[in-house]
């Protein structure tokens, strides 16, 4: 089983090669009311409020995501990495009163790393980038999310779920439960 450093590494990655690919950042979004700055913005901001409200950790701040979203993300992600690979924080907790205490590591690779996992199809789709995720790792975290189906609607996080065929692929069926369209 990858550490949560390591999977936040690959998945960062990943979706880094995206950001750097990026040429339009006011390209629409499958986000409605999105473009694609707004999910660069959207990873930044929230992980930096959870990790400041949950364990009381600053990540070092980067450039303005409004004027610089490339180095913005490259140095978020950095501080996030740094974080992770440090020895220290598996001894830091993390406490939300809608998840309980967990270890922050793994509070960052369930929460934040499979949130950047899933908007990776979101910027790679607005900025017509390789949409192609882990076929694995979909089937991995649609298998873990449709116990919790009600709970994950409820929270406004995700769109209604859309319907695609039985037959249907890892990666659809993952989009389509969270409330994209990937048609």
């Amino acid at each position: 089983m990858a550490t949560a450093a390591t999977e936040h590494r690959e998945t960062a990655a990943h979706f880094t090669a995206l950001v750097r690919g990026t040429t339009d950042w006011s390209a629409p979004a499958p986000v409605p009311g999105w473009v694609a700055r707004d999910v660069v913005r959207h990873l930044i901001e929230w992980l930096t409020d959870f990790v400041r409200s949950g364990a009381g950790v600053t990540l070092a701040a980067g450039p303005s995501v409004d004027t610089d979203p490339v180095g913005a993300w490259e140095a978020h992600a950095a501080a996030v990495q740094a974080l992770l690979d440090d020895p220290e924080s598996a001894g830091v907790m993390f406490t939300n009163p809608h998840t309980g205490s967990m270890p922050l590591p793994d509070a960052i690779a369930m929460f934040y790393t499979s949130d950047v996992f899933l908007h990776t199809w979101d910027l790679a789709r607005a900025t017509g980038q390789d949409e192609r995720l882990d076929g694995q790792r979909c089937a991995a975290m649609l298998e873990g999310m449709l116990p919790m189906d009600a709970l994950l609607r409820t929270s406004g996080q995700y769109g209604p779920r859309v319907e695609v065929p039985d037959d249907a692929d890892p990666q659809t069926k993952l989009l389509a439960f969270i409330g994209r369209d990937p048609r």
